[in-house]
């Protein structure tokens, strides 16, 4: 299977059955591509990153990523400078690629009772896959 629909796969997966927020599906879906394992910790620390809470801050897409990010560079060796530049082009590039990385911006319906459920399995489906090439492209620092 190739990787983009693994991705749709595990994206609809992990919202439909396990009803977690995108924050959590980005940091499940990108540990299983890379096989590695994480903390439970580090799961209930993602609980209320899907925009602060539906607050409309910062795009838990954004926030899981940055956390894997910096759990993939460790893990690989990655001195702390080169992980937090890692994370600057990477902010600076899901900007350019999906013009914020705010939440309000990126769901400007919000949260509220008459959304559908799950409202951004699409974008989910497009961060996840802008991450995990990013991370390929990023690989050489490896």
């Amino acid at each position: 299977m190739i990787q983009e629909e693994y991705i749709r796969e595990k994206v609809h997966t992990y919202y439909w059955n396990e009803d977690v927020n995108c924050a959590t599906v980005m940091l499940n879906i990108l540990t299983e591509l890379h096989d590695l394992k994480l903390d439970l910790q580090v799961i209930d620390s993602a609980v209320g990153m899907h925009g602060a809470g539906g607050f409309g801050a910062q795009c838990g897409l954004v926030e899981g990523s940055l956390m894997f990010i910096g759990i993939w560079g460790k893990k690989n060796g990655l001195l702390t400078e080169k992980i937090v530049d890692l994370c600057y082009c990477f902010a600076k590039d899901f900007e350019q690629e999906f013009g914020s990385l705010s939440c309000s911006k990126l769901r400007p319906q919000g949260f509220n009772a008459h959304n559908p459920p799950h409202l951004c399995e699409g974008l989910s489906n497009k961060a996840v896959n802008f991450t995990a090439e990013y991370l390929k492209d990023n690989a050489k620092f490896l």
